[in-house]
């Protein structure tokens, strides 16, 4: 009889040697598989809208209606989303009317890629722009844990002035947001590439 009082403990013992013996791989940290659509594009050319450019299929354009809780700027202003990565190309567009005003405004252009990121990011690399389409401009590619990783802006220098940056609806994490990042930036670049005055 006493041996059953003591039979649920030397379970427990028995149990606990032979987990012992069992040989323990410790699992890498890891983010999760993402599977990305084929490239494909089609072009953004609406009337009344002074530029046009081609975007991925997997997006959708709407018309950007606030800024920063503020009207928008002007009507030409869009937003590209691109819901299966919770992320959104910001496009606003300014009419240069004034001689000096594109050199103030790649100013705002680049104090927007740096300001608010320069306490978090680890580093920025500013690349010239110039497409076959007479479009010039700056890249800003943005290291660490930013909220944007990519922006740029793209002028004629006489009429047209567009900046765009690509934000996600995520915590900033510079390594689980790094391949999606790699993969919109292609399509950012396809964007650039292809955009044309009207």
């Amino acid at each position: 009889m006493k041996f059953l009082n003591y039979l649920p403990a030397l379970l427990l013992v028995a149990f606990a040697l032979h987990s012992c013996n069992s040989t323990y791989t410790p699992k890498r940290k890891g983010y999760f598989a993402i599977e990305f659509p084929e490239k494909q594009y089609k072009a953004f050319d609406e009337p009344g809208y002074p530029y046009t450019f081609e975007y991925p299929v997997y997006a959708a354009v709407s018309k950007d209606s606030l800024f920063f809780d503020d009207k928008a700027e002007n009507p030409w202003w869009i937003n590209i989303d691109v819901p299966q990565f919770a992320g959104r190309i910001y496009i606003s567009y300014k009419e240069i009317t004034k001689k000096d005003q594109v050199y103030l405004l790649a100013e705002d252009a680049y104090k927007m890629a740096t300001k608010q990121h320069i306490q978090v990011s680890t580093g920025i690399d500013q690349i010239p722009l110039k497409t076959a389409n007479g479009a010039e401009g700056l890249y800003y590619s943005l290291k660490g844990n930013t909220a944007t990783a990519n922006q740029f802006f793209l002028t004629d220098s006489t009429h047209h002035f567009l900046r765009g940056a690509l934000y996600f609806d995520a915590a900033p994490n510079e390594d689980s947001l790094g391949i999606v990042n790699d993969f919109l930036k292609k399509d950012l670049e396809h964007l650039i590439n292809t955009l044309k005055w009207k």
